[in-house]
Protein backbone atom coordinates (compact mmCIF):
# COMPACT_ATOMS: atom_id res chain seq x y z
CA UNK A 1 0.00 0.00 0.00
CA UNK A 2 1.42 3.30 -1.18
CA UNK A 3 0.70 6.22 0.60
CA UNK A 4 2.51 9.54 0.04
CA UNK A 5 4.74 10.74 3.02
CA UNK A 6 3.34 14.09 3.23
CA UNK A 7 -0.09 12.79 4.47
CA UNK A 8 2.27 11.23 7.30
CA UNK A 9 1.17 12.29 10.96
CA UNK A 10 4.50 11.36 12.22
CA UNK A 11 7.73 12.81 10.86
CA UNK A 12 9.47 9.12 11.20
CA UNK A 13 7.29 7.84 8.29
CA UNK A 14 7.07 11.21 6.83
CA UNK A 15 9.42 14.16 6.92
CA UNK A 16 12.14 11.82 7.68
CA UNK A 17 11.34 8.50 6.32
CA UNK A 18 13.99 8.49 3.74
CA UNK A 19 16.65 8.53 6.17
CA UNK A 20 15.35 6.07 8.83
CA UNK A 21 13.05 3.88 6.41
CA UNK A 22 15.52 0.59 6.85
CA UNK A 23 13.89 0.05 10.69
CA UNK A 24 10.96 -0.26 8.96
CA UNK A 25 12.66 -4.07 8.48
CA UNK A 26 12.41 -4.25 12.67
CA UNK A 27 9.59 -2.12 13.99
CA UNK A 28 6.89 -1.69 11.29
CA UNK A 29 3.23 -3.96 11.18
CA UNK A 30 4.96 -5.77 8.32
CA UNK A 31 8.24 -6.64 10.73
CA UNK A 32 6.05 -7.74 13.42
CA UNK A 33 4.01 -10.18 11.54
CA UNK A 34 7.15 -11.38 9.74
CA UNK A 35 8.80 -11.91 13.07
CA UNK A 36 5.56 -13.72 14.73
CA UNK A 37 5.56 -15.92 11.33
CA UNK A 38 9.19 -16.70 12.10
CA UNK A 39 8.69 -17.59 15.67
CA UNK A 40 5.21 -19.38 15.19
CA UNK A 41 7.02 -21.90 11.88
CA UNK A 42 10.38 -22.36 14.30
CA UNK A 43 8.58 -23.56 17.54
CA UNK A 44 6.60 -25.94 14.75
CA UNK A 45 9.46 -27.46 13.61
CA UNK A 46 11.06 -27.68 17.38
CA UNK A 47 8.34 -29.43 18.26
CA UNK A 48 8.35 -31.86 15.65
CA UNK A 49 12.15 -33.44 16.75
CA UNK A 50 10.32 -34.38 20.05
CA UNK A 51 8.13 -37.21 18.91
CA UNK A 52 5.18 -36.24 20.64
CA UNK A 53 2.02 -38.81 20.00
CA UNK A 54 0.45 -37.90 16.77
CA UNK A 55 2.40 -35.49 15.79
CA UNK A 56 5.64 -37.15 13.48
CA UNK A 57 8.98 -35.13 12.97
CA UNK A 58 9.04 -33.57 9.49
CA UNK A 59 10.90 -34.49 7.13
CA UNK A 60 13.72 -32.29 4.89
CA UNK A 61 11.42 -31.44 2.08
CA UNK A 62 8.93 -30.33 4.67
CA UNK A 63 11.26 -28.35 6.85
CA UNK A 64 12.56 -26.42 3.88
CA UNK A 65 8.16 -25.70 3.04
CA UNK A 66 8.22 -24.37 6.27
CA UNK A 67 11.31 -22.37 6.23
CA UNK A 68 10.29 -21.05 3.23
CA UNK A 69 6.88 -19.59 4.28
CA UNK A 70 9.11 -16.72 6.49
CA UNK A 71 11.83 -16.36 3.80
CA UNK A 72 9.20 -15.67 0.70
CA UNK A 73 7.16 -13.69 3.53
CA UNK A 74 5.67 -10.77 1.39
CA UNK A 75 3.48 -7.65 1.75
CA UNK A 76 1.08 -9.88 0.07
CA UNK A 77 1.07 -12.42 2.83
CA UNK A 78 1.41 -9.50 5.01
CA UNK A 79 -2.39 -8.29 3.88
CA UNK A 80 -3.32 -11.35 4.36
CA UNK A 81 -3.04 -11.64 7.76
CA UNK A 82 -4.73 -8.16 8.30
CA UNK A 83 -7.86 -9.37 6.52
CA UNK A 84 -8.49 -12.68 8.98
CA UNK A 85 -7.41 -10.21 12.03
CA UNK A 86 -10.04 -8.00 10.77
CA UNK A 87 -12.74 -11.15 10.50
CA UNK A 88 -11.65 -12.72 14.23
CA UNK A 89 -10.05 -9.76 15.87
CA UNK A 90 -7.23 -11.08 16.84
CA UNK A 91 -3.82 -10.43 15.21
CA UNK A 92 -1.43 -13.36 16.69
CA UNK A 93 -4.13 -15.69 16.02
CA UNK A 94 -4.58 -14.17 12.07
CA UNK A 95 -0.95 -15.47 11.70
CA UNK A 96 -1.94 -19.21 13.45
CA UNK A 97 -4.50 -19.41 10.52
CA UNK A 98 -2.50 -18.02 7.74
CA UNK A 99 0.44 -21.26 9.05
CA UNK A 100 -2.58 -23.55 9.09
CA UNK A 101 -4.00 -22.34 5.35
CA UNK A 102 -0.18 -22.85 4.03
CA UNK A 103 0.01 -26.49 6.00
CA UNK A 104 -3.26 -27.51 4.21
CA UNK A 105 -1.90 -26.11 0.94
CA UNK A 106 1.31 -29.16 1.57
CA UNK A 107 -1.06 -31.83 2.71
CA UNK A 108 -0.05 -31.29 6.09
CA UNK A 109 -3.39 -30.14 7.52
CA UNK A 110 -3.38 -33.57 10.05
CA UNK A 111 -0.78 -31.66 12.00
CA UNK A 112 -1.83 -28.16 12.04
CA UNK A 113 -3.39 -28.40 15.17
CA UNK A 114 0.16 -28.30 16.42
CA UNK A 115 0.54 -24.84 14.98
CA UNK A 116 0.52 -22.50 18.20
CA UNK A 117 0.08 -25.39 20.32
CA UNK A 118 0.08 -25.48 23.92
CA UNK A 119 0.78 -20.73 23.55
CA UNK A 120 -0.37 -17.80 24.50
CA UNK A 121 -0.23 -14.93 22.08
CA UNK A 122 2.40 -13.34 24.36
CA UNK A 123 5.06 -16.20 23.68
CA UNK A 124 5.05 -14.95 20.15
CA UNK A 125 5.28 -11.43 20.67
CA UNK A 126 7.58 -11.41 23.31
CA UNK A 127 9.81 -13.35 21.15
CA UNK A 128 9.03 -11.71 18.07
CA UNK A 129 9.72 -8.08 19.37
CA UNK A 130 12.95 -8.80 21.25
CA UNK A 131 14.29 -10.64 17.91
CA UNK A 132 13.42 -7.87 16.02
CA UNK A 133 15.28 -5.62 18.44
CA UNK A 134 17.98 -7.62 18.62
CA UNK A 135 18.39 -7.93 14.50
CA UNK A 136 18.36 -3.84 14.91
CA UNK A 137 20.57 -3.73 17.79
CA UNK A 138 23.50 -5.82 15.92
CA UNK A 139 22.51 -5.01 12.02
CA UNK A 140 21.92 -1.32 12.51
CA UNK A 141 22.30 0.87 15.73
CA UNK A 142 25.42 -1.03 17.30
CA UNK A 143 27.49 -0.31 13.97
CA UNK A 144 26.12 3.43 13.27
CA UNK A 145 26.68 4.40 17.14
CA UNK A 146 30.59 2.50 16.90
CA UNK A 147 30.79 4.43 13.71
CA UNK A 148 30.48 7.79 15.07
CA UNK A 149 32.67 7.24 18.08
CA UNK A 150 35.07 6.28 15.51
CA UNK A 151 35.08 9.24 14.07
CA UNK A 152 34.87 11.30 16.80
CA UNK A 153 38.20 9.15 18.22
CA UNK A 154 40.10 9.95 15.05
CA UNK A 155 39.15 13.77 14.71
CA UNK A 156 39.81 14.04 18.54
CA UNK A 157 43.58 12.82 17.31
CA UNK A 158 43.37 14.51 14.90
CA UNK A 159 42.92 18.17 16.83
CA UNK A 160 45.28 16.66 19.84
CA UNK A 161 48.00 19.61 19.58
CA UNK A 162 45.45 22.43 19.14
CA UNK A 163 45.67 24.55 22.65
CA UNK A 164 42.38 25.96 23.42
CA UNK A 165 40.91 28.38 26.30
CA UNK A 166 38.93 26.27 28.83
CA UNK A 167 36.03 27.77 30.54
CA UNK A 168 34.66 26.50 34.02
CA UNK A 169 31.35 28.28 34.94
CA UNK A 170 31.87 29.95 31.37
CA UNK A 171 34.69 31.87 32.59
CA UNK A 172 38.44 31.40 30.87
CA UNK A 173 40.17 28.41 32.98
CA UNK A 174 43.13 26.77 33.03
CA UNK A 175 43.93 25.78 29.25
CA UNK A 176 43.07 22.34 27.40
CA UNK A 177 43.48 21.01 23.94
CA UNK A 178 40.31 20.73 21.66
CA UNK A 179 41.48 17.28 20.81
CA UNK A 180 40.99 16.48 24.83
CA UNK A 181 38.29 18.17 25.52
CA UNK A 182 36.34 15.99 22.20
CA UNK A 183 37.62 12.68 23.07
CA UNK A 184 35.76 12.81 26.64
CA UNK A 185 33.17 12.49 24.59
CA UNK A 186 34.87 9.52 23.02
CA UNK A 187 35.45 7.73 26.19
CA UNK A 188 32.32 8.54 27.48
CA UNK A 189 30.45 6.75 24.92
CA UNK A 190 32.79 3.90 24.72
CA UNK A 191 32.03 2.95 28.35
CA UNK A 192 28.62 2.92 27.72
CA UNK A 193 28.45 1.62 24.87
CA UNK A 194 30.21 -1.56 26.33
CA UNK A 195 27.52 -1.72 28.77
CA UNK A 196 24.67 -1.74 26.56
CA UNK A 197 26.58 -4.18 24.77
CA UNK A 198 26.10 -6.49 27.91
CA UNK A 199 22.53 -6.32 28.36
CA UNK A 200 20.72 -9.09 27.02
CA UNK A 201 17.68 -9.14 24.58
CA UNK A 202 15.27 -11.87 26.70
CA UNK A 203 12.09 -13.14 25.58
CA UNK A 204 8.82 -14.53 27.73
CA UNK A 205 8.01 -18.40 26.68
CA UNK A 206 6.08 -19.98 28.90
CA UNK A 207 2.03 -20.67 28.30
CA UNK A 208 -0.93 -18.45 29.45
CA UNK A 209 0.39 -17.86 33.09
CA UNK A 210 4.06 -18.63 32.03
CA UNK A 211 3.78 -22.20 33.69
CA UNK A 212 3.47 -24.32 31.10
CA UNK A 213 0.05 -25.39 32.14
CA UNK A 214 -1.11 -26.85 28.34
CA UNK A 215 1.90 -28.35 27.33
CA UNK A 216 2.46 -30.77 30.75
CA UNK A 217 -1.27 -31.88 30.87
CA UNK A 218 -1.10 -32.71 27.05
CA UNK A 219 2.27 -34.07 27.66
CA UNK A 220 3.70 -34.62 31.39
CA UNK A 221 6.77 -36.54 30.30
CA UNK A 222 8.29 -33.57 28.35
CA UNK A 223 10.99 -31.64 29.87
CA UNK A 224 9.02 -28.53 28.77
CA UNK A 225 11.36 -25.64 30.66
CA UNK A 226 14.46 -27.34 29.13
CA UNK A 227 12.52 -27.41 25.75
CA UNK A 228 11.93 -23.81 25.67
CA UNK A 229 15.11 -22.91 27.21
CA UNK A 230 16.67 -24.75 24.43
CA UNK A 231 14.34 -23.00 21.98
CA UNK A 232 14.63 -19.21 22.66
CA UNK A 233 18.36 -20.18 22.94
CA UNK A 234 18.02 -21.78 19.23
CA UNK A 235 16.64 -18.29 17.95
CA UNK A 236 19.15 -16.38 19.05
CA UNK A 237 17.88 -14.71 22.99
CA UNK A 238 17.60 -16.04 26.39
CA UNK A 239 14.73 -16.97 28.46
CA UNK A 240 13.12 -14.98 31.53
CA UNK A 241 13.08 -18.27 34.12
CA UNK A 242 9.45 -16.73 35.70
CA UNK A 243 6.67 -14.74 34.63
CA UNK A 244 3.55 -14.28 34.30
CA UNK A 245 1.57 -14.49 30.63
CA UNK A 246 3.94 -11.24 29.42
CA UNK A 247 7.90 -11.07 29.58
CA UNK A 248 8.99 -8.70 32.95
CA UNK A 249 10.39 -6.08 30.60
CA UNK A 250 13.36 -5.65 33.64
CA UNK A 251 15.90 -6.09 31.10
CA UNK A 252 14.57 -4.37 28.17
CA UNK A 253 13.46 -1.10 30.64
CA UNK A 254 17.59 -1.74 31.23
CA UNK A 255 18.48 -1.72 28.00
CA UNK A 256 16.34 1.76 26.77
CA UNK A 257 17.62 3.25 29.90
CA UNK A 258 21.70 2.54 28.95
CA UNK A 259 20.63 4.39 24.91
CA UNK A 260 19.03 7.12 26.94
CA UNK A 261 22.44 7.65 28.97
CA UNK A 262 24.63 7.42 25.48
CA UNK A 263 21.64 9.88 24.20
CA UNK A 264 22.10 12.46 27.00
CA UNK A 265 25.83 12.19 26.40
CA UNK A 266 25.06 13.15 22.59
CA UNK A 267 23.04 15.79 23.53
CA UNK A 268 25.77 17.26 26.07
CA UNK A 269 28.69 16.96 23.08
CA UNK A 270 25.61 18.70 20.52
CA UNK A 271 25.34 21.66 23.04
CA UNK A 272 29.23 22.03 23.42
CA UNK A 273 29.75 21.65 19.68
CA UNK A 274 27.00 24.26 19.16
CA UNK A 275 28.68 26.69 21.72
CA UNK A 276 32.26 26.24 20.02
CA UNK A 277 30.64 27.37 16.85
CA UNK A 278 28.63 30.09 18.27
CA UNK A 279 32.17 31.55 19.45
CA UNK A 280 34.31 31.23 16.57
CA UNK A 281 36.00 27.94 17.83
CA UNK A 282 34.70 25.99 15.17
CA UNK A 283 33.86 27.43 11.23
CA UNK A 284 31.48 26.49 8.79
CA UNK A 285 31.81 25.19 5.28
CA UNK A 286 29.31 26.95 3.85
CA UNK A 287 27.39 24.93 0.74
CA UNK A 288 26.40 27.98 -1.78
CA UNK A 289 22.99 26.11 -2.10
CA UNK A 290 21.89 26.05 1.31
CA UNK A 291 19.78 29.06 2.41
CA UNK A 292 20.79 29.63 6.29
CA UNK A 293 17.96 32.02 6.90
CA UNK A 294 14.89 33.31 5.44
CA UNK A 295 15.47 37.04 5.99
CA UNK A 296 19.22 37.15 7.12
CA UNK A 297 21.60 36.55 3.80
CA UNK A 298 24.59 36.12 5.87
CA UNK A 299 23.13 33.33 8.32
CA UNK A 300 25.39 29.70 8.47
CA UNK A 301 23.48 28.05 11.08
CA UNK A 302 24.50 24.76 12.98
CA UNK A 303 21.29 23.10 12.20
CA UNK A 304 22.67 19.68 12.26
CA UNK A 305 23.50 19.69 16.40
CA UNK A 306 20.17 21.63 16.84
CA UNK A 307 18.16 19.16 15.23
CA UNK A 308 20.27 16.13 16.43
CA UNK A 309 20.21 17.92 19.92
CA UNK A 310 16.21 18.04 19.54
CA UNK A 311 15.78 14.43 18.09
CA UNK A 312 17.86 12.77 20.81
CA UNK A 313 15.34 14.40 23.93
CA UNK A 314 12.42 12.91 22.17
CA UNK A 315 13.80 10.01 22.09
CA UNK A 316 14.91 9.86 25.53
CA UNK A 317 11.48 11.28 26.52
CA UNK A 318 9.90 8.16 25.03
CA UNK A 319 12.42 5.94 26.73
CA UNK A 320 11.93 7.28 29.87
CA UNK A 321 8.36 6.65 29.15
CA UNK A 322 8.33 3.01 27.84
CA UNK A 323 11.00 1.88 30.38
CA UNK A 324 8.58 3.48 33.86
CA UNK A 325 5.85 1.87 31.99
CA UNK A 326 6.31 -1.26 30.26
CA UNK A 327 7.73 -3.12 33.75
CA UNK A 328 4.01 -2.62 35.24
CA UNK A 329 1.52 -5.04 34.76
CA UNK A 330 -1.87 -5.79 36.60
CA UNK A 331 -1.38 -9.04 38.24
CA UNK A 332 -0.80 -11.88 35.71
CA UNK A 333 -1.01 -9.12 32.48
CA UNK A 334 -3.33 -6.53 31.35
CA UNK A 335 -3.17 -4.91 27.53
CA UNK A 336 -1.69 -1.73 27.66
CA UNK A 337 1.57 -3.23 27.73
CA UNK A 338 1.06 -4.11 23.96
CA UNK A 339 -0.24 -0.98 22.39
CA UNK A 340 2.50 0.67 24.31
CA UNK A 341 5.19 -1.46 23.30
CA UNK A 342 4.39 -0.88 19.51
CA UNK A 343 6.45 2.62 20.03
CA UNK A 344 9.35 0.64 20.10
CA UNK A 345 10.69 2.06 16.82
CA UNK A 346 9.99 5.15 17.61
CA UNK A 347 12.71 6.58 20.00
CA UNK A 348 15.17 4.68 18.36
CA UNK A 349 14.14 5.82 14.85
CA UNK A 350 14.71 9.70 16.66
CA UNK A 351 18.36 7.90 17.82
CA UNK A 352 19.45 7.04 14.27
CA UNK A 353 18.67 10.30 13.04
CA UNK A 354 20.13 12.32 15.73
CA UNK A 355 23.49 9.96 14.69
CA UNK A 356 23.22 10.78 11.39
CA UNK A 357 22.84 14.43 12.00
CA UNK A 358 25.68 14.70 14.25
CA UNK A 359 28.20 13.07 11.41
CA UNK A 360 26.59 15.63 8.87
CA UNK A 361 27.63 18.36 11.20
CA UNK A 362 30.56 17.00 11.61
CA UNK A 363 31.88 16.71 8.21
CA UNK A 364 30.90 20.64 8.15
CA UNK A 365 33.09 22.12 10.95
CA UNK A 366 36.70 22.99 11.16
CA UNK A 367 38.91 24.64 13.87
CA UNK A 368 39.69 28.20 13.66
CA UNK A 369 42.84 27.94 14.76
CA UNK A 370 43.70 31.71 14.47
CA UNK A 371 40.31 32.35 17.09
CA UNK A 372 41.46 29.58 19.31
CA UNK A 373 44.61 31.05 20.07
CA UNK A 374 43.94 34.50 19.83
CA UNK A 375 41.69 34.08 22.89
CA UNK A 376 44.29 32.36 24.59
CA UNK A 377 46.58 34.83 24.19
CA UNK A 378 43.75 37.72 25.51
CA UNK A 379 43.76 35.48 28.60
CA UNK A 380 47.05 35.02 30.41
CA UNK A 381 45.84 35.74 33.92
CA UNK A 382 44.85 31.46 33.51
CA UNK A 383 48.69 30.88 33.86
CA UNK A 384 48.18 32.31 37.65
CA UNK A 385 47.43 28.78 39.03
CA UNK A 386 50.46 27.31 37.78
CA UNK A 387 52.49 29.65 38.84
CA UNK A 388 51.01 29.76 42.38
CA UNK A 389 51.47 26.42 42.43
CA UNK A 390 55.30 26.62 41.52
CA UNK A 391 55.31 29.25 44.78
CA UNK A 392 53.66 26.80 46.80
CA UNK A 393 56.64 23.99 45.61
CA UNK A 394 59.10 26.59 47.12
CA UNK A 395 57.45 27.37 49.77
CA UNK A 396 56.76 31.14 48.76
CA UNK A 397 54.15 32.54 51.72
CA UNK A 398 50.82 33.49 50.61
CA UNK A 399 51.20 31.68 47.39
CA UNK A 400 47.67 31.81 46.14
CA UNK A 401 46.68 35.10 47.72
CA UNK A 402 49.87 36.99 45.99
CA UNK A 403 48.62 35.48 42.44
CA UNK A 404 44.70 36.73 43.61
CA UNK A 405 45.72 40.02 44.48
CA UNK A 406 47.28 40.39 41.23
CA UNK A 407 44.94 38.48 38.73
CA UNK A 408 41.50 38.40 40.38
CA UNK A 409 39.19 41.17 38.03
CA UNK A 410 41.99 42.82 36.42
CA UNK A 411 41.41 42.91 32.34
CA UNK A 412 45.01 44.33 31.70
CA UNK A 413 46.87 40.59 32.85
CA UNK A 414 49.52 39.96 29.14
CA UNK A 415 52.84 38.54 28.86
CA UNK A 416 54.70 41.90 29.72
CA UNK A 417 52.56 42.36 33.20
CA UNK A 418 53.25 38.47 34.05
CA UNK A 419 56.73 38.68 33.43
CA UNK A 420 57.44 41.76 35.32
CA UNK A 421 55.48 40.30 38.56
CA UNK A 422 57.58 36.66 38.34
CA UNK A 423 60.71 39.72 38.88
CA UNK A 424 59.87 40.88 41.67
CA UNK A 425 59.34 37.66 43.21
CA UNK A 426 62.07 36.72 45.56
CA UNK A 427 63.00 33.49 44.25
CA UNK A 428 65.75 32.18 42.38
CA UNK A 429 66.79 32.58 38.53
CA UNK A 430 66.24 29.04 37.59
CA UNK A 431 62.53 29.49 39.37
CA UNK A 432 62.10 32.82 37.68
CA UNK A 433 63.19 31.34 34.24
CA UNK A 434 60.96 28.36 34.98
CA UNK A 435 57.95 30.41 35.91
CA UNK A 436 58.65 32.58 32.40
CA UNK A 437 58.76 29.81 30.21
CA UNK A 438 55.04 29.03 30.94
CA UNK A 439 52.53 30.15 28.67
CA UNK A 440 48.37 29.72 28.06
CA UNK A 441 49.53 27.89 25.08
CA UNK A 442 51.78 25.27 26.94
CA UNK A 443 50.33 25.03 30.58
CA UNK A 444 47.80 22.20 28.66
CA UNK A 445 48.92 19.25 31.31
CA UNK A 446 48.67 15.88 30.32
CA UNK A 447 46.29 13.10 29.08
CA UNK A 448 46.80 9.28 28.64
CA UNK A 449 47.73 9.02 24.67
CA UNK A 450 44.31 8.25 22.67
Amino acid sequence: MNINTLYSISPIDGRYYDKVKSLSNYFSEFALIKYRVFVEVEYLIALSKLNLKNFPPFNNEQIQYLKSIVENFSIQDAEHIKEIEKKINHDVKAVEYFIKEKLDAKGLSDIKEFVHFGLTSQDINNTAIPLSLKDFLVKEFFPSLENLINELSSISKKYSNISMLARTHGQPASPTTLGKELYVFVYRLENQFSDLKKIPVKAKFGGATGNFNAHYVAYPQVNWIQFADDFIQSVGLSRYTFTTQIENYDYLSALMDAVKRINTILIDFCVDVWMYISINYFQQKVNPNEVGSSAMPHKVNPIDFENAEGNLKYANAIFEFLSEKLPVSRWQRDLTDSTVIRNLGVPFAHTMLSISSIQKGLSKIIPNEKVIESELNNNWQVVAEAIQTILRREKYPNAYEVLKQLTRGNTEINSESIHQFIDTLSVSDEVKKELKNITPKNYIGKNPSY
